[in-house]
């Protein structure tokens, strides 16, 4: 018998008693769930300027600690530049014996995320709602990302000629990997892993996070 059948069956017939609301999109859970930190792309797939811009419209409508608004950010597709913002990041630090991404799999746009002031707390706070809510907003569109913390700062502002230095990268693209959650406690292993073509994120459960 299908899971719910009686419950369903009986409101088919009695009614629940409240107004039905019809859910549009996603759930946030599913959106999360979608989120994942994808290393390889589709190449058939060109990410256009305008779905960064898209990607990027969500930080004018989210918090900023004591409403500093310090972020700005530099949209780099396959014809702005890509290709010199790739020469200088590391992807899989954990994985390093696979050498991320495989060759024909590389993302191919890139949001670099700078500071109008030196980097503090505060921005910080903003760095991290800022990231997770572009991510979000990628994955409702169907795209894929990934946070970028491993770059030769340096190299990347002058190759795109930055006005500021750049915080952190974020690949965008539309993933092709397949990704699985575990569940851990906190004393096991954090660390990804791969397996039989599968990439494992393994995540503390949340009972366990709960103190």
């Amino acid at each position: 018998m299908a899971d719910n059948y009686l419950e369903k069956r009986y409101e088919e017939v009695f009614g629940t008693g409240r107004t039905k609301v019809k859910r549009v999109g996603h759930t946030l859970d599913e959106l999360l769930l979608k989120n994942r930190s994808q290393r390889g792309y589709l190449k058939d797939y060109v990410v256009k300027q305008d779905e960064l811009e898209r990607i990027v419209s969500v930080c004018s409508k989210i918090p900023s600690a004591r409403n500093q608004q310090v972020l700005r950010f530099r949209l780099v597709t396959r014809d702005t530049g890509a290709d010199k913002v790739l020469g200088n990041v590391k992807m899989g630090a954990a994985l390093p014996e696979l050498h991320l991404p495989f060759a024909g799999t590389e993302p191919e746009a890139f949001i670099v995320i700078m500071s109008t002031v030196a980097e503090n707390k505060m921005v910080d706070i903003d760095l991290g709602m800022a990231i997770q809510s572009m991510l979000l907003k990628a994955v409702e569109m169907g795209l894929n990302g990934l946070v970028i913390g491993a770059f030769n700062a340096g190299k990347v502002a002058e190759a795109l000629d930055l006005p500021y230095d750049p915080l952190m990268i974020l690949a965008i693209g539309k993933g092709i990997e397949k990704i699985e959650l575990t569940t851990i406690t906190p004393e096991e292993s954090h660390a990804y892993y791969r397996k039989d073509g599968v990439h494992y994120v393994p995540k503390v459960g949340y009972k366990d996070l709960i103190v």
